[in-house]
């Protein structure tokens, strides 16, 4: 844990990230593009450009690509063991596969390829069409692929898909949604967690009409990635603003809050990406020896008022944890909140001022330091201690549990 002197250090960290927008705001420059041919040992040639990477975000988001698919072209047919894509088309159709089953899809489409499905997309027009692929990996920043040697050039096609799609349909949307803050703002769900089997969470279409402003969206326990398939407008980052327009990618980390204005004449569409903090952590087998730490565990007090503790509690759950669970060498952590007065004189309890707790455990006080060192730590430090009038903290070796013991 950073010193109480340092604390300012902290807000001031936050202030340079969100003052560092423009480096989020990536623009899908054609003219940017490799050319690549035999793509997963597919037909013809293609252009590409990654806009968002694997180290962007602290959640398992591998990247978002981009690129032009010429005429009579395409990416092969190949598995993926570790990673789920989906390849979208903005305009024009193409032909996609999934598990050696092949469909026409008119754009605006998406196609999600999901873990150990082959897939393949394929341009039979003599034009070429715009591509997306986003990609989340199960472990963070790994990825991998078996290339079957398959064009799909002159696949057989089925009238009805038998894989799963969306479209991007402003007739489908609708006002009312849990989402984004802001009134007129359309909204829809077009896949939801229950089609994936990574940490991805969510491929919502979001359409903010011209002249909306204070368009709230708070991210409690995901990150997000959005791409503006139409129109232009502003988007803020802890009231630092940048500009955002067609083919423009930008991304949300754990715990912030974004701003979106329509600021054009036209409807501002965005596709946007949703990617949960780890659904899942398993504790590794420490091995310990007798004398040595298995684990650390830190335990930070905090006084807080009654007013704040509803909050403070929510705060917990929304920003402090998915920041954690994402972090090197996190195991687990507690919320504690004192009994109350009646209950505490009943057991004959310490007198004390802190009546909420937090207990941290890491595998090793290294990974605990990278944690204090780690953006997502200077977002969640400043959400607990500004609803605190007080807080310390100490530190302890884990020389035994009974949860883990062999």
């Amino acid at each position: 844990m950073k010193n109480l002197y340092l604390i300012p250090l902290l807000f001031f960290a936050l202030q340079v990230t969100a003052q560092n927008i423009s480096e989020r705001i990536i623009s899908n420059d054609p003219s940017k593009y490799r050319e690549l041919t035999g793509v997963h040992a597919g037909a013809g040639k293609m252009g590409f450009t990654e806009l968002i990477g694997r180290n962007d975000l602290a959640t398992n988001f591998l990247y978002l690509h981009a690129g032009r698919i010429d005429a009579k072209s395409g990416i092969g047919h190949h598995f993926h063991h570790t990673i789920e894509e989906m390849f979208v088309i903005l305009e024009g159709e193409a032909e996609f596969t999934v598990n050696g089953r092949t469909s026409t899809i008119k754009a605006p489409a998406v196609v999600p390829c999901k873990m150990g499905d082959s897939h393949a997309i394929y341009n039979p027009s003599n034009e070429s069409i715009s591509w997306l692929n986003f990609a989340v990996s199960k472990v963070k920043a790994r990825t991998d692929a078996f290339d079957l040697g398959d064009t799909r050039v002159g696949a057989s096609l089925d009238p009805i898909p038998t894989f799963v799609s969306g479209r991007l349909e402003k007739e489908k949307l609708g006002l009312d949604n849990p989402s984004f803050e802001g009134s007129e703002v359309l909204f829809r769900r077009i896949l939801g967690p229950a089609v994936f089997s990574s940490d991805w969470n969510h491929v919502d279409h979001v359409v903010i009409p011209s002249g909306s402003n204070e368009v709230i969206r708070k991210l409690e326990g995901v990150e997000e990635v959005y791409y503006v398939t139409k129109g232009a407008g502003e988007v803020s980052i802890n009231n630092n603003a940048g500009s955002i327009r067609a083919d423009d990618a930008l991304f949300g980390s754990l715990g912030e809050t974004l701003t979106f204005s329509n600021t054009g004449t036209e409807d501002l569409e965005l596709l946007v990406i949703g990617i949960a903090s780890s659904k899942q952590k398993q504790l590794s087998a420490l091995g310990s020896t007798e004398g040595y730490p298995k684990s650390m565990v830190l335990q930070m007090d905090f006084v807080v008022s009654r007013e704040d503790a509803e909050e403070f509690e929510k705060m917990y759950h929304s920003i402090y944890v998915p920041a954690m669970t994402v972090q090197q060498g996190y195991i687990e952590s507690k919320l504690l909140r004192m009994y109350n007065d009646q209950l505490s004189e009943e057991i004959e309890a310490e007198a004390t001022n802190y009546n909420y707790q937090i207990l941290i455990s890491f595998d090793t006080e290294e990974n605990r330091r990278k944690w204090v060192d780690s953006k997502q730590h200077d977002i969640a430090w400043p959400a607990a201690t500004s609803l605190a009038s007080e807080f310390k903290w100490r530190g302890y070796d884990v020389m035994g549990d009974n949860v883990n013991e062999k």
